[in-house]
């Protein structure tokens, strides 16, 4: 279904649910595309109680099959010298969120997006946010009427006791790529609960 297709796949600082977004980069690779991954400074660096920063950038490049783009410049090449057909974010961070949003670059997988927009082509970001009903909401608004920005389907994933916090269904990350590279999104794109549909 996606075969021929070069996707990049990056990952930002939200620790939490590199678990469920890595599956999904496992199932854009078994659908026949080609997964180009990139990591941010901070997933690279920061150890948590879900995992050391440099194990997963090894369990992301054995998925993958190629080693990861770790830095600002080996990203920039994404532009017109080594193209993607779309650019995967996975988790996206309230941080990097923000930075989108207002067009700044200082991570590896921001330079990877922009680079990809550069070209036209679509990016696909799954976002992962304390505040994405607080402050952050404007950046998720200014996002969603940006063109080539495609959303997966969110919503609140605990609302009691996060009352402003939203996260991505990851498990429809490909379903909202394919429909991304036909230049259409995916719906609904807020939903009422993050339990997976597969479960």
């Amino acid at each position: 279904m996606l075969k021929g297709k070069r996707i990049g796949f990056g990952f930002t600082g939200s620790h939490c649910t590199y678990h469920l977004a890595l599956p999904e980069l496992i199932r854009l690779k078994e659908l026949g595309a080609e997964i180009v991954p990139v990591v941010s400074y901070t997933m690279q660096t920061t150890n948590t109680r879900f995992g050391e920063g440099e194990e997963w950038v090894e369990k992301i490049e054995k998925a993958a099959g190629q080693p990861c783009i770790r830095s600002i410049a080996d990203a920039e090449p994404l532009g017109p010298g080594k193209p993607l057909d779309c650019m995967v974010i996975a988790p996206l961070t309230g941080n990097s969120l923000a930075k989108l949003a207002n067009a700044l670059t200082d991570s590896p997988v921001l330079m990877a997006a922009k680079a990809t927009m550069r070209n036209h082509k679509p990016v696909v970001i799954a976002i992962s946010t304390n505040d994405g009903l607080g402050l952050n909401g404007m950046n998720i608004m200014k996002l969603m009427g940006a063109k080539n920005i495609y959303f997966v389907p969110f919503s609140q994933d605990d609302p009691f006791n996060k009352p402003n916090s939203l996260v991505a269904h990851m498990d429809e990350i490909p379903e909202t790529v394919i429909k991304a590279l036909k230049r259409e999104q995916h719906q609904p794109v807020i939903t009422l609960s993050t339990l997976s549909k597969r479960d």
